[in-house]
């Protein structure tokens, strides 16, 4: 086989052709004197890496549910058969889902698209779907070889306090192995030697496995794209974190750790190597000292690839803005800002730049294409939830009244504005002043009584019809402390300082000069590490979270 270095691959991904290829009906595997006949298994070089399990379509009771139960009595009675296993399928002859052998049911989904741009019509049968576009030669290597990862993850027993380390294989779904393959097309073209350094943008609602497509991405544009130089740029501390610790997860994969950068030393360090290299850094550190108008030019590469994660929120910004600074009680002085685009693009001039987000922008000043370039993929929430890859959204309103004074309404705006870096230090002040006012009302000792009596209504009704967990978002520290309060007066038994027990938390920092009952909600990066296992255990009593910023990246939870 071509490709030789050493050892000779299990399989030839240059060239196709060179790969033995056989689908084998009924095929008989006799372990432990238990005889088991697969319906179909598909080897590539002698090895069982599919295993489809069919029911019959013209039989009624005939479920993908049922075809999936098989697959999984097919693991405990004849397990190796599955040691090489890549790609499990549960069909009742007409639709069909796929997943890993570690996927539970509702991780596995169907494949809606044989070449990415269009679904198959509802009418055509989801295993046709499947067979000729997840099982075409050339999509199950490259499947295999750039599109599954092993993620770790801890699990304690709470009864026996045993923690145990569970292995999860996931593989990419039709959405994210498209997505990623027209991104590694696209950034080709833009990082070329007359490219325009845009390589688009990915447009996948949240849920739906983004952090993964970004480092399916990453793993490929290793190999295809010459040894690049990635950059993963996020907005916040939390959000840098809780990525790089996905990516650090897929190690395997992408070929190499990958490293946060520290501070700008850091950053300008790490940048200074020929190709190479998985760097994390928040956007943050590309603002420039001293009020200079330019940022320092990192490097000049042209193998370097920026990723912006949710790049909507803080990538905008290649004109200038003049602000006024007071300097001391007479002098002003006026200076040049810009946004954050500009100044990534001082550090990097020749760097390709790709955006993901879930909630793309287009307006005058911030428009997400016009700094990325054009769409690459659309994957959005009613397709997302469609394909089960989210779970359906529900609102419903409950009014918690705020009850002002009539001399309280007069000091009020109609909105709050958000606080941004472009805005100038006067309009700042005035945000803050306005949303100190907005927290007081909100955050009402009556109104956090009602809330508390609400949530604790609503959610035990809505467990007595199907059990569940839950997240409460506070506009403030403070809130979130002084809910909790409320909470447990009226629930004292869910309270517990052990953060290994408890039916409720909160998730939250604190210093050694915030009030005394904050305290105790004061959590590390491994707290909140833990606590996030628990509300993931469905098998866990921590049932309810609040939380005020961290945590709303996102995980998967019951």
């Amino acid at each position: 086989m071509s490709g030789s270095t050493g050892r000779d691959p299990l399989q030839d991904y240059e060239d196709i052709n060179n790969n033995e290829f056989i689908v084998c009906n009924q095929f008989t595997v006799i372990e432990n004197n238990i005889n088991k006949r697969p319906d179909l298994v598909l080897f590539v070089n002698g090895l069982p890496l599919v295993v489809i399990e069919l029911k019959n379509p013209a039989d009624e009771n005939a479920t993908v549910q049922k075809a999936f139960t098989q697959l999984q009595n097919y693991k405990n009675a004849i397990p190796s058969l599955f040691y090489y296993n890549s790609i499990l399928i549960a069909s009742d002859g007409l639709d069909a889902k796929t997943g890993t052998i570690s996927s539970d049911f509702s991780r596995f989904l169907a494949w809606k698209s044989r070449d990415g741009f269009k679904e198959d019509k509802t009418t055509t049968p989801q295993i046709e779907t499947l067979i000729t576009g997840m099982l075409k030669k050339e999509v199950l290597l490259d499947l295999i070889r750039h599109f599954i990862v092993f993620e770790k993850s801890k699990k304690e027993d709470s009864k026996t306090g045993i923690t145990s380390i569970i292995t999860i294989k996931k593989i990419g779904a039709y959405h994210q192995y498209f997505a990623v393959n027209k991104a590694i097309e696209t950034t080709f073209v833009a990082s070329s030697e007359h490219g325009d350094r845009k390589a688009g943008v990915v447009w996948h609602t949240q849920g739906s496995g983004k952090s993964l497509s970004m480092v399916f991405y990453t793993g490929k544009s290793v190999l295809r794209l010459n040894n690049p130089t990635i950059v993963v740029i996020t907005d916040r501390n939390d959000l840098d974190d809780q990525l790089f610790d996905t990516f650090a997860n897929c190690k395997q994969l992408l070929r190499q750790d990958p490293v946060q950068a520290q501070n700008r030393n850091s950053l300008k360090d790490l940048l200074k190597v020929a190709g190479g290299g998985i760097i994390f850094t928040t956007i943050q550190k590309f603002f420039p000292e001293d009020n200079s108008p330019n940022f320092d030019l990192l490097s000049e590469r042209k193998n370097i690839i920026v990723i912006a994660d949710e790049a909507h929120r803080s990538q905008y910004g290649f004109g200038a803005k003049t602000r006024i600074l007071k300097n001391g009680d007479k002098e002003e002085e006026a200076i040049t800002r810009y946004g954050f685009a500009k100044y990534l693009r001082d550090a990097l001039p020749n760097a390709s730049f790709i955006g993901f987000t879930g909630t793309p922008i287009e307006k005058e000043d911030a428009s997400t294409p016009a700094v990325f370039g054009n769409y690459v993929d659309v994957y959005d929430i009613s397709q997302a939830v469609e394909d089960g890859a989210t779970v359906r959204i529900y609102y419903e309103s409950r009014l918690a009244k705020v009850h002002l004074r009539p001399d309280e309404k007069e000091k009020l705006d109609e909105e709050v504005e958000a606080i941004t870096e472009g805005e100038e230090s006067t309009a700042k002040d005035k945000a803050k002043a306005k949303w100190a006012q907005l927290e007081a009302i909100v955050g009402h000792k009556d109104r956090l009584k009602v809330i508390a009596n609400d949530i604790i209504e609503h959610f035990e009704k809505r467990q007595d019809v199907f059990e569940g967990k839950g997240m409460v978002v506070c506009m403030s520290r403070r809130i979130a402390v002084e809910l909790y309060e409320e909470i447990i007066k009226i629930r004292p038994h869910w309270h517990d300082t052990d953060l290994k027990k408890g039916n409720i938390k909160v998730v939250m920092t604190s210093s050694s000069s915030d009030p005394e009952n904050w305290q105790i909600h004061n959590t590390s990066k491994q707290n909140r590490k833990d606590i996030g296992e628990r509300l993931k255990d469905p098998n866990d009593p921590l049932k309810l979270a609040i939380v005020r910023d961290m945590w709303l990246t996102g995980f998967d939870a019951p």
